[in-house]
């Protein structure tokens, strides 16, 4: 997979602490995925797991990005954090990464447990009172399914 690394240097994010930082801050990323010749884009909460650079998603059980994943596992995905527009000056102030990686569809209870967890954790105060609600048993697990993006390359851009 090609690494991008954006054109003016000086806008570049090459900081790890930044870029896990936007990692950990992030709610949701905008996924892009493709089937042959027809581009699909999604945007989906994620839960950010750092010890395994990676990405946890949920979905329904059925749709159009299960169909895409299924025939192709590329993904490239954008997380951005929105400064604001800088009204006089006709710029956007903004932090953005470019993720790429393959997307799996999760098969193993204990790593759809570990997902969801993470994903909860990721993006609830306090997400028990979701897990009592929604999973009141492993089989629960099975009315779910889990993504992982299994993050290869990240490029950042910032401005202002």
């Amino acid at each position: 997979m090609s690494d991008y690394h954006p054109r003016r240097h000086d806008k570049e994010i090459v900081d790890e602490v930044e870029i896990a930082r936007l990692l950990r801050e992030g709610t949701f990323a905008v996924l892009a995925l493709a089937k042959g010749d027809e581009p699909y884009i999604v945007t989906l909460s994620y839960g950010y797991d750092a010890a395994k650079e990676c990405l946890y998603f949920h979905s329904a059980k059925a749709g159009a990005k299960l169909d895409f994943i299924r025939a192709n596992p590329a993904a490239c995905a954008t997380i951005i954090e929105d400064k604001g527009y800088l009204p006089g000056e006709c710029e956007h102030a903004y932090s953005s990464l470019v993720l790429r990686g393959k997307l799996e569809i999760v098969e193993g209870l204990e790593e759809k447990k570990h997902g969801l967890g993470v994903l909860l954790n990721h993006l609830e105060e306090n997400p028990e009172p979701i897990l009592k609600r929604n999973i009141s048993s492993d089989s629960s697990y099975d009315k779910v399914i889990i993504l992982r993006l299994a993050i290869a390359s990240i490029a950042g851009k910032t401005y202002k």
